[in-house]
């Protein structure tokens, strides 16, 4: 049973994460995605008395790791709802905002979740176990053009429109109830390495059950609202779909920059300064002690 398990998590980039939230003791602070409490520790540490930290966390199973601090504000939703529950809880301006966007290292390792392709559990990946849209019923109600779209723009995946027409053909004649029926139905199609293949499956199904690029522009947006002048932005993402979005929108405050009649791009300002030129990777040595560290990039920046 899931209950009974030990919640763990290796912490990727830890130090360098808090760090360039560069913390003022009295300053209040929020952890987007508290996890296994690694980054929300360290933060905590740092803290003086009048400290204060709202972590976020929309998977229950993660507070069964949560230390017993006064200063510490715990918020069972999603990250995307920052902007409601930092008015909720009396502060609607704070001095940085952590975001850890990886899925955690319990996640990955507990089959009945769904996420990993090397644990056979019913075919889930939902984050908040209290969300309808699992990656079985995407995968058995999705049109063809809409797996089409999901697999190329979430997974990368070179065969995609095969890819999608094997699943709308096929998925009549054959259930995907769980992981390892979903990796023996995808088989005919396979293309390249097997396990990079179903890796990018998998992360495109669970992008989509999560609607993941959707909360992370929804947290980059209200974090530009929420920081104090002055405030400091840390994100780490995993993969280069996420950290295209940290880019631009640190950049240029916006996700696409559009032209006008002349196909001029307008001079639009950024609500931000970057305090990392080019994103902070993790050492050679925790990369050997965490391989899945190794796709990890952080951005930080700071409110003008």
């Amino acid at each position: 049973m899931m209950a009974a398990q030990e919640f763990y998590h290796t912490t990727v980039l830890l130090e360098e994460a808090v760090e360039g939230l560069d913390i003022k003791a009295n300053g209040i602070y929020v952890d987007c995605t508290f996890g296994g409490g690694g980054h929300s520790r360290l933060v905590l540490e740092k803290l003086g008395p009048e400290g204060k930290l709202i972590a976020f966390d929309q998977d229950a199973d993660a507070w069964r790791n949560k230390p017993e601090d006064q200063r510490l504000v715990t918020v069972n939703e999603n990250f995307r709802y920052l902007k409601r529950f930092l008015r909720l809880h009396g502060a609607p301006a704070v001095d940085g905002i952590l975001a850890d966007l990886g899925v955690s290292s319990y996640q990955f390792d507990t089959g009945e979740r769904g996420f990993s392709t090397r644990f056979d559990g019913p075919l889930d990946m939902r984050m908040d176990n209290r969300g309808e849209l699992t990656a079985a019923s995407v995968l058995h109600t999705y049109s063809e053009s809409r797996l089409h779209l999901m697999f190329e723009q979430y997974g990368e995946v070179r065969n995609s429109k095969q890819l999608a027409r094997h699943i709308a053909t096929q998925r009549p004649k054959a259930p995907i109830a769980t992981t390892q029926d979903l990796k023996v139905f995808l088989a005919p199609v396979i293309k390249g390495n097997p396990q990079r293949y179903l890796a990018q499956v998998f992360q495109a199904l669970r992008i989509e059950v999560n609607d993941e690029l959707g909360a992370l522009r929804d947290l980059l947006e209200q974090s530009a609202q929420c920081l104090k002048p002055g405030g400091r932005l840390s994100i780490i993402s995993f993969h280069s779909l996420e950290d295209r979005l940290v880019k631009q929108f640190i950049k240029n405050g916006a996700w696409q920059v559009e032209e006008d009649h002349l196909g001029l791009a307008p001079k639009q300002r950024s609500p931000f300064k970057e305090i990392t030129k080019k994103p902070v990777e993790p050492s050679e040595a925790e990369q050997t002690k965490n391989p899945r560290s190794r796709s990890a990039r952080l951005r930080v920046a700071e409110k003008i």
